[in-house]
């Protein structure tokens, strides 16, 4: 594998104070980008930064409010500045916070205040970010734009109504970016994550809901930030270079099975066939 795959591309990544895009910076720069780590914490942003560097890498931290357009304008105009490029973009900042997820239920009991959250951060967010990083890619006449989604975005929940439509729409952004500017050089995909925990998430998740989302995974055990920055540094990279508008399933095989299959397997098993 070419380790290098990203020598002198730079790579805007928001969320990247913690969780899984901190890891995807990391990895990222350990391929050659150059790091941009945008997050409204600037505490957070600027250590991961400060990892990056001792690890031998470039990184920056730009305190950012992907809501916000001025912030956004801010950010791009600073990165900009700095590095004098902007290569990949990478629209992983969401909002689910515990206060997030009390507010973020089923249609009848939605905080109305919670769905506006989850659309300006989640979705608003990243095409204030296409918006600029944009133009600066068709300078160069090559870039890729990354949206992070997930499976809540493909398939109905009993709860996180507007997190699930934010991560839907991201999608269809995807889509979107790919056909407008595709013959421009830009290429956009969405990266549909599973269940990988980091060291900020999920930690409030009871054992027998993670228990119940590893039994429906293909997979002997739940993603992990590596595996999730990894398939990001294909997408990132010229190895994908002829992959765009596409979603990239990374879920250990979660969306891709009938709603009834752990339950069945658990009855072939005691059956001792899997013929009925």
């Amino acid at each position: 594998m070419n380790t290098k795959k990203l020598a002198n591309r730079v790579a805007v990544i928001t969320g990247a104070g913690g969780g899984l895009g901190a890891e995807c910076a990391r990895v990222l720069a350990s391929h050659g980008a150059k790091i941009v780590v945008a997050d409204i914490n600037s505490e957070a942003g600027l250590l991961v930064a400060e990892q990056i560097i001792k690890l031998g890498g470039e990184a920056i931290s730009i305190p950012t409010d992907v809501s916000q357009e001025t912030s956004v304008q801010a950010m791009v105009s600073a990165a900009m500045a700095h590095f004098g490029r902007i290569d990949i973009l990478y629209n992983n900042a969401a909002i689910l916070s515990a206060e997030q997820r009390a507010g973020d239920r089923d249609v009848i009991n939605m905080d109305v205040d919670a769905w506006d959250r989850a659309m300006a951060v989640n979705l608003r967010g990243a095409m204030l970010c296409s918006k600029h990083c944009i133009p600066h890619m068709i300078t160069l006449g090559k870039g890729s734009v990354i949206n992070v989604t997930s499976g809540l975005g493909t398939m109905g929940d009993l709860t996180l109504s507007a997190y699930a439509a934010s991560k839907a729409a991201l999608i269809m952004l995807a889509k979107s970016i790919a056909a407008q500017y595709g013959k421009q050089g830009v290429r956009a995909n969405a990266l549909l994550i599973g269940l990988a925990p980091a060291e900020n998430a999920h930690a409030t998740m009871p054992q027998q809901l993670l228990d119940i989302i590893r039994d429906n995974h293909l997979t002997p055990e739940l993603g992990t930030p590596k595996q999730i920055a990894d398939a990001a540094a294909f997408l990132a990279s010229d190895e994908s270079s002829f992959v765009t508008g596409s979603v990239l399933s990374v879920d250990g095989g979660f969306c891709s099975h009938t709603p009834s299959f752990a339950a069945t397997r658990e009855l072939f098993a005691q059956m001792g066939s899997n013929t009925m």
